[in-house]
Order: structure tokens, then sequence, then C-alpha cells
């Protein structure tokens, strides 16, 4: 046994990392074991994190081979049952659907244009590389993000095996994959069905710091103006992520249909404060605050410039307009995100 004079609990981390302590030395010293392999600090430290969607895809690649079992699970049904199965698996019930369909069309085109040029006098691998060419460049047209492996699959294997029964083959493979398309298809909907509302509300919780921040900057008296292109890039996420929420098929659909309406409502008075922020940003110089809305960034905890005394400007007023709209619409939003809780 070795012994140091290091802590235990740096030993461990040597231990479990090499390349970040003195067991990097392996390597020709710490130095160059670290910048040799690049490990981040504490690596292997956390256990690597399985996300819902990869256990609900092996779920349902694993009910797709048990369904295919009894009547003779050949190398061609397990192949169709599981790329079906895990096509079907998508992040949004939308998503879903649209694998499905499109898997199934790709099969059954996959079919066609194989016996098509199966009854042309040409060799059997030149048709395999037009059907491929047509197929492939037909999903780039069309602009289906899913890979066309199965209707390449079923071509190749109709056009170089002349022996076997095309049409009997081919209904095979398209029933195979469509019982992996539903048995995915069921898994997705009914266990664990993606739910990012949560996300959304923290999402929208987390503007109000963000906006605070904006104001204080805006009247902290300095002459730089901040830019609201960090809150608009997180109100474009906002909407990404509310889009995907619409996609869903969650097993309460009434209560989704009430949530996406509430959603959307806050969404709208996000926006609206947005407006609100950039007419603020693009003034050339801000005006002063009054001493109501100086209170209310004071009370909000913005650290802003102190009170000026002088006649009031144009500047002032239109400032001070849009604070007030700023704060109106901020108190709104947190109404919203409150009222749904309830």
């Amino acid at each position: 046994m070795l012994y140091s004079s290091q802590s235990p609990a740096k030993l461990r981390d040597e231990e479990i990392c090499p390349i970040q302590g003195q067991a990097g030395s392996v390597l020709g010293g710490p130095e160059k074991g670290a910048r040799a392999m690049k490990f981040p600090a504490g690596c292997f430290r956390k256990p690597f994190p399985i996300g819902m969607r990869t256990v609900k895809t092996a779920l349902a690649v694993t009910l797709s081979l048990m369904v295919i079992e009894p009547y003779g699970a050949s190398p061609a049904k397990v192949v169709f049952a599981t790329i079906g199965a895990i096509s079907a698996v998508g992040p949004t019930f939308t998503a879903s659907l649209l694998a499905c369909m499109t898997q199934i069309c790709g099969v059954t085109v996959g079919v066609l244009l194989a016996l098509a040029l199966m009854a042309l006098p040409i060799p059997p691998l030149v048709g395999v590389g037009v059907g491929i060419m047509v197929i492939i460049t037909s999903y780039h047209r069309l602009k289906l993000k899913l890979v066309p492996v199965l209707p390449c699959l079923v071509l190749v294997n109709i056009c170089l095996n002349p022996e076997i029964e095309a049409l009997s083959y081919s209904l095979g493979r398209i029933w195979d994959t469509a019982i992996g398309l539903a048995i995915g298809m069921l898994v997705n909907t009914l266990v664990f069905p993606y739910d990012n509302s949560k996300k959304i509300r923290q999402m929208m919780a987390g503007l109000d710091q963000d906006l605070i921040h904006i104001l204080e900057d805006l009247f902290d008296g300095d002459d730089h103006l901040p830019q609201a292109d960090d809150l608009e890039g997180k109100i474009h996420a906002l909407e990404g992520q509310l889009a995907l929420f619409s996609e869903q098929r969650l097993l309460r659909r009434k209560r989704q249909k009430r949530e996406i309406q509430r959603l959307s409502t806050c969404e709208d008075t996000a926006q609206a404060l947005l407006v609100e922020l950039e007419a603020l940003c693009a003034m050339p110089a801000v005006g002063r605050l009054n001493r109501e809305n100086r209170q209310a960034l004071l009370a909000l905890g913005a650290k802003v410039s102190r009170e000026e005394p002088g006649p009031e400007t144009t500047e002032d007023v239109v400032s001070n307009y849009h604070v007030s709209q700023v704060l109106r619409l901020r108190q709104k939003l947190k109404g919203q995100l409150a009222g749904r809780r309830r």
C-alpha cells in the first residue's frame, strides 16, 4: 500500500481522474498529462445521466421484439421492428406521428420502387444504385429529417434476392415496421410523456431578474446603455418551448389546452414588455426617473443614480412612461404566473 501526505479527498479525485494530479506523471508529469488529455475537473466523478427518452426507447424496442417473437423473429423482422420503434420515440407527439407516417410511406415506396426496377432489363446492382439515389433525393427534396434506412434496406433485399417472394416479403416488412412504430408511439405517449410546462414557467420567472438588471444599467448614471438582445433571445427560446408544449398529447388533454392558453397569454405579456424595453434602449439618452419609478426600482433592489433636480425634459417624460409600462407589465406577468400556479 502506498502512503501519501495528501488529503483523502484529493487522493480520491486523482484515483478517479488521474490526469488531474500526480498520476498524470505517467504521461510525463501532471501538467503534460492534463494538456494531453484535457479532461474537465472532476471527470468521471458524477454518474453518466440517462434521460427518460432513452429509457422509453429501450422499452419500446424490447416490447416490439417481444411482440414479433411468437411468429418467428428473423433478422429482417428484428431490424425493421427495432428501427420502427426507435423512430417513433420522438420529442413530441407530433414528431412521433410524423416519423410513423414517414417510415410507413418510405417502406411502401421502397417496395414499389424495387418491384419497378426488377421489371426493367438492368443488372440488380445497377437497380440498387438507381433506387437508392431516387430514395435519398426524394427525402432531400421533401425535407424529411429521418434517414431513409428502411426504404433502402427493403429495396436492396428485394433487388438482390430474386429467390424471395417479393410481395409477401414486402408486406411482412411493412407489418414489422408498423408493429415497432405502433409500440413506440404508445410508449412515447403513455409512459412519462414529455411535459416542459415547468421549464416554461422557470424561464418566465427568470426573465424578472434580467429585466431588473437592464433597468439598473439604464439608470445607473453612466453613459453606457444596455441592449435587450439577451432578453430577446430568451423570449425567442420561450416561444420554442411553448411550441414544443403545444405539440404534446398529454393524458389530461383539457388541462393541457388551458395551460397552453395561459402560457400564450404570459408570452404575449413578455413580448409587450420586450417592446417597451427596446424602446428605452433605443433612446439616444435616457431621462431622469421620477420619484414613483425611482422608488419602485429601489424596492426591486436596482441600484439607480441619485435624484437630480431640474425642470422636466422630453426625455424624462418618455423614459418615465416606458419605465412605468415596464413595471406594470412586469407586475401583470407575475400575477399571471402566480394565478397559473393556483
